[in-house]
Formats: C-alpha cells, structure tokens, sequence
C-alpha cells in the first residue's frame, strides 16, 4: 500500500530534489498544495497530520514551527534543516554512522548537514576505534557549489559572474559545528573554514592531520584501512585506495548521492589529508533524507537514489 509524504517547503531546491527522487515510486504519494495554500497554516497543519511521512525543508524557526503543528502521533517526520539535529528525541540521519535499523525505527529524524556529513564520514569512525584522540583541534576546510546556500546565493552567482570564490563563518560560529562536535565524540568544536565556489553542486570537505604532533594518532595505513573496514559494504559510502593525483569539483558535475572518502599521507607519514567528496544536494541533502524515508518505510535503503 503506497505511503502519503508530504513535502513542507516543496519549491525550495531540496524539497524538489526529493520529489524528483520520489517521482513516479509506486511505494510513495505525494501530497502537495497549490501555491496560495502552501502559506496557509491552516493547510499546512491538514496536510502536516494527514501525511504518513513528513519532510521539512524550511529554515531552522519555521521547521520548528512546523514540528509543533503535528499532533498526530503516527506522521513521522524528517528535518532537512539544522534545527534539530543535537536535539533530544530526535535520531541523527546518517545510517552508516548510527545504523539503518535506528533510522527505521525513529519518528523523528534529522537529516545531517552537507558539511557535516563529510567530517562526520571521515572523523567520527577513526575518534570512535580510538585511531584518532577525541581532544585534538581539528580544523575543516571545505568548499561547496552554490546550490547549497539558498535561492538568495543560488541567484547572486548565477548573476554576478565575477566571483570566483566566496568564504563565509567568519565569525567561527557556524550552525554546522553542534553537530560537527558532537555526533564525532569531540572534545573540541572543530575550526571551520567554509567557502563556496561557482560551480552549482558538489563538496569537498577536508580534515589536515599533522599526525607527528596528533599523540597517539593511528599511521596513514592504518586510518584509511579503519575506514575501509567501517564502510565495508556500504553501497553509497566508498573509501578509495588511491594514488590519485588531483581531485576534482566539476561545474558541470551531475547529480549523485554516492559519498567518496580518501586518506592521503606525505612519504614520511608526518601528515595526512582526510577528504570527503559528496553532492551537497545529494548526500549532503536530498538523497540523504530519501534514504532515511526508505529505511522508515521498510524499504532497501538506496531505492530511488543516483548512485
């Protein structure tokens, strides 16, 4: 019997990621308001509590908003937003780190940030088995396509085609880092060093090690193997072995919702480059939160995602 979902903000650029994932599944219908009721919180609230499934894609004060209007106790509902993602009650959204069957049981799930999900991939396995210390101040540097950042970036890029580079958190209080800390086991909130550049999609999230001053820091080998083995099977999480010579972020790069992991060492294993390359509207988004509906639903995990 096919499942209702109802997608709260629907004209943003991840709710119609999602839709495009969910269109023409069999095992999903959607429901959806015409454009003057999708500012009706009347309609909202119906739709809201008639829906199996919930997803939010809103700002963080409107999903907020949106939670408190649910007072059917059997809608289950996923956050694409920041708002809950450290939140009590609420399941982290990554499967691979907390496990499918957490997901598939929750109620209340919150997708992770596309930042986050690339640190999260690379540092919260290596903290956890005890390869890595949990009171090292790691620093992230991490670029992303403008698509991530709103119709309001999205439109100042696709406008102005003078800028070539855009660093932004200057203010070293960036919403991502709550969930960057914690669900990494961290002692430290990580410096994050985010930027965008004018390519519409993709990530690049890094972690530097300087790992002759990390003490008790796992080797090179010994990082990139731990990840292996963590992923093993994955069918979306894959952790490369290299020698690759460049990485790159393509403006004309395709939709995935595939996660690529690397370990880079200089010869004398002083240092390593842990790198994350993702969709920030991908894993880093959309395809994160269809794979979590799957997962609720019953259903294999990577049905309907661009892998």
């Amino acid at each position: 019997m096919s499942k209702t979902v109802f997608i709260d903000g629907a004209v943003g650029t991840t709710g119609l990621e999602i839709a495009e994932r969910l269109s023409g599944r069999a095992e999903f219908t959607i429901l959806s308001l015409d454009e003057a009721r999708r500012k009706d919180d009347a309609a909202r609230k119906e739709a809201l509590n008639a829906a199996d499934f919930v997803i939010l894609c809103l700002p963080d004060d409107a999903a907020r908003a949106a939670v408190a209007m649910i007072d059917n106790p059997q809608v289950r509902v996923i956050d694409a937003s920041s708002a809950h993602r450290v939140a009590d009650g609420w399941t982290f959204g990554f499967p691979e780190l907390i496990g499918a069957e957490l997901v598939a049981r929750a109620t209340r799930v919150s997708n992770p940030g596309c930042y986050p999900t690339g640190f999260l991939a690379l540092v919260a396995p290596l903290v956890r088995a005890g390869l890595l210390p949990a009171d090292w101040p790691y620093t992230v540097n991490a670029v992303s396509g403008y698509s991530g950042g709103g119709k309001a970036l999205i439109e100042r890029f696709e406008t102005d085609g003078d800028i070539a580079f855009r660093a932004y958190g200057l203010t070293l209080d960036h919403k991502h880092l709550p969930e960057m800390q914690i669900h990494a086991g961290l002692v430290h909130a990580p410096v994050f060093a985010p930027s965008v550049v004018p390519a519409h999609r993709g990530m690049v999230v890094e972690v530097p090690l300087p790992l002759a001053a990390i003490e008790g820091a796992a080797d090179v080998a010994a990082l990139r193997a731990a990840l292996t083995e963590f992923y093993a099977g994955s069918p979306i999480v894959t952790v490369h072995e290299g020698p690759e010579s460049e990485l790159l972020l393509r403006r004309s790069g395709a939709p995935t919702d595939r996660l690529e992991l690397y370990v880079f060492g200089s010869p004398e294993g002083t240092q390593a480059r842990l790198i994350a390359l993702l969709d920030n509207l991908g894993k880093g988004a959309s395809g994160a939160a269809v794979q979590s509906l799957n997962l609720m639903a019953g259903l294999p995990e990577t049905t309907g995602l661009r892998l």
